[in-house]
């Protein structure tokens, strides 16, 4: 099973989507790992289409959301309906458990064919990769590939998410251990060059922009939304490439309420669900959609490729080999 990369750059010169507002009413819980105050805007705009559907809103990294799932599952039932979580592992992995309702109508015109389950239990709502981000008041000449963080000057003052709490780093961690100039050897590198890992690319933000490390591995909205408002931070995307995620959105299976469901789903995926999430600086999937300033077009990255199913059996021994690295 591959990922999104080749067929979801391709993809992107499709038709759009549009939006239709149906008179529709509900209450309904997203379990979601995109951060507060996004979760705000999204929700005020979906109400806006939407005005007598109630959201509520867990937020958390989505290895903890998916932690939070499994135990309630345990004990027999979840609040949430709908899932939008960093990345496909993890909904992959729902799938299998079959905890994913699955949505055949849902409207995917205009979504490139690689960012949808092929049974139709989840979607890619944005494109989302991982780079390197550095304080432009600490540092003269920035990073320009991933081997150039293993230098131990820079290593040193290396921060990075942990795949313990984000998904975006489960993705990043697995995508770079399968590539053959990296693999954990890379990681050994960092660790014993004194890189660390906290907990999610918040904080990784955080000690960047506060000047406590000069450098880290992050999802590349962060630090531009942050560089574009004053923030003393740039952001590289490296030489050798990406790894990239979809932030898949999904409903749960046995949802209280399923139309309403259907309907946050049917607002994610529209041409108007994608035009807020450029707006938050997210590179949208749907062609035509503007992108947000400073973005590249995602034909014009390198994106690294993965095996999503070797990705998901070595899930846990990967988190294993991280925090027996980085603690956690």
């Amino acid at each position: 099973m591959k990922t999104i990369l080749r067929p979801l750059i391709a993809g992107l010169a499709l038709a759009t989507v549009s939006t239709v507002a149906l008179a529709q009413s509900g209450s309904i819980t997203v379990y979601t790992s995109q951060p507060t105050e996004q979760m705000d805007t999204i929700v005020k705009a979906f109400n806006e289409a939407y005005p007598d559907i109630q959201v509520e809103v867990f937020r958390s990294g989505t290895t903890e959301v998916v932690n939070r799932l499994q135990a309630e599952f345990a004990a027999g039932s979840t609040p949430a309906d709908v899932l939008l979580i960093a990345d496909a592992v993890a909904m992959t992995r729902l799938k299998g458990d079959d905890r994913l309702e699955a949505y055949a109508d849902a409207p995917v015109q205009g979504l490139p064919e690689a960012v949808i389950d092929p049974d139709m239990t989840f979607f890619g709502t944005k494109l989302i990769t991982t780079g390197i981000v550095y304080n432009t008041e600490l540092v003269e000449e920035a990073p320009t590939s991933w081997m150039d963080l293993t230098k131990p000057e820079i290593a040193a003052s290396l921060t990075m998410p942990s795949p313990l709490y984000s998904g975006a780093a489960v993705y990043h961690v697995g995508t770079m251990v399968q590539q053959p100039e990296f693999g954990w050897d890379y990681y050994e590198t960092l660790a014993d060059n004194g890189a660390i890992a906290g907990r999610g690319n918040g904080g990784v933000l955080e000690a960047v922009a506060r000047g406590e490390k000069a450098y880290g591995i992050i999802v590349d909205f962060m630090p531009l939304n942050a560089a574009a408002q004053g923030s003393p931070v740039g952001f590289v995307f490296p030489e050798e490439g990406v790894s990239a995620i979809t932030e898949p959105v999904a409903i749960v299976k046995g949802t209280d309420d399923l139309e309403a469901a259907k309907a946050f789903v049917d607002w994610t995926l529209s041409e108007e669900g994608q035009r807020l999430s450029a707006s938050q600086g997210y590179i949208p999937l749907i062609d035509g959609v503007e992108l947000p300033e400073g973005r590249p077009a995602p034909s014009q990255l390198t994106i690294l490729e993965a095996d999503l199913g070797a990705m998901i059996e070595n899930d846990e021994a990967n988190k294993r080999a991280f925090a027996d690295l980085f603690g956690g």
